[in-house]
């Protein structure tokens, strides 16, 4: 895709002295004193930079596959290289479909090791539930640049607790609704098929979730098509698959304990119209943070920061 007239040769490194045309690239690499390399019929040297790529997609996935990934940054002339090489070698068309990802930033500057601001998975998660890494990423399209921090990872977790809202309404009902993928909605597909716009595709996901809570409300008997349509999508995504109870309570039980025995008092009162003691019950729990949600299904509670 570049406009070859409009290349600089040797902006980038000096242009070896055995190439015949400064734009070649290299497939084998005359190997200088003290460095490491093989005899080959071309003489004692190593393989270029782009050939190792194709030689292990070639060696493990044949000459013709579906899905190659990368950088942004690989596409010329990484990517490029590998087509011309491994498409002479075969003969075949080599990948169909390219899937090249924007950079991760750090506070809006591009995560790397030089600049001391990288991080491992495994550091995000011993902070962060897994579901919450998933719907940040989730959350932008592949291609695009994805801005990583901790407000954007709380956001996140936000999100996902509407999911978990949606959840916990269907937990409270024992909903049982089978589901497979023929109960994608088209535009859940739709989404997806377009180069995996997973931000659109999350978006027809929570339109069904509203949907479910005004379903439930006004028991409408099509709520279960609906229903089957959420799970089918969030089962897709790996999104809302915990239990609510465990995802909002968390690991302190004692606590949650305490929060359900004010819930029950607080029905108690209300059931006998003491509706003063139920307020304050109400009252109390907010200034503790938390958030109470009425329901016909019953009392939804969650953390304040947490409320849809």
């Amino acid at each position: 895709g570049k406009n070859i007239e409009e290349l600089e040769a040797g902006s980038r490194v000096t242009v070896d002295k055995h190439k015949h045309d400064p734009l070649d690239f290299v497939l084998w690499k005359p190997a200088k004193e003290n460095e490491p390399g093989w005899d080959s019929p071309w003489g004692y040297g190593r393989p270029g930079w782009h050939i190792e790529c194709s030689a292990m997609s070639c060696a493990h996935l044949g000459a013709n596959f579906d899905i190659h990934g990368g950088g942004m940054d690989l596409k010329f002339p990484h990517h490029e290289n590998e087509i011309a090489q491994a498409c002479a070698a075969t003969g075949g068309s080599f990948a169909k479909y390219w899937l090249h990802n924007g950079f991760v930033n750090i506070n809006e500057e591009k995560m790397s090791k030089s600049l001391g601001n990288f991080f491992t998975i495994r550091e995000v998660l011993a902070r962060y539930d897994a579901e919450v890494l998933r719907m940040f990423i989730l959350s932008t399209h592949y291609r695009s640049p994805l801005d990583f921090s901790d407000a954007a990872l709380d956001t996140a977790k936000t999100t996902l607790d509407r999911l978990y809202t949606t959840r916990q309404r269907l937990d409270r009902i024992n909903d049982n609704t089978p589901f497979n993928e023929l109960d994608f909605p088209p535009s859940f597909i739709q989404a997806m098929n377009d180069d995996f716009n997973t931000p659109e595709a999350l978006a027809v996901l929570f339109d069904h979730g509203h949907t479910i809570h005004r379903a439930l409300d006004q028991q409408d008997a099509d709520a279960k098509h609906v229903i089957a349509a959420f799970k089918a999508m969030t089962h897709h995504l790996g999104l809302a698959q915990q239990a609510s109870e465990t995802w909002f309570r968390g690991d302190d039980l004692l606590f949650s304990q305490n929060i359900e025995t004010k819930i029950k008092a607080r029905n108690l009162a209300r059931k006998s119209q003491d509706f003063a003691r139920a307020d304050a019950i109400r009252a109390a729990l907010l200034a503790d943070g938390i958030v109470l949600e009425d329901s016909p299904d019953g009392t939804i509670w969650k953390h304040a920061l947490e409320r849809a």
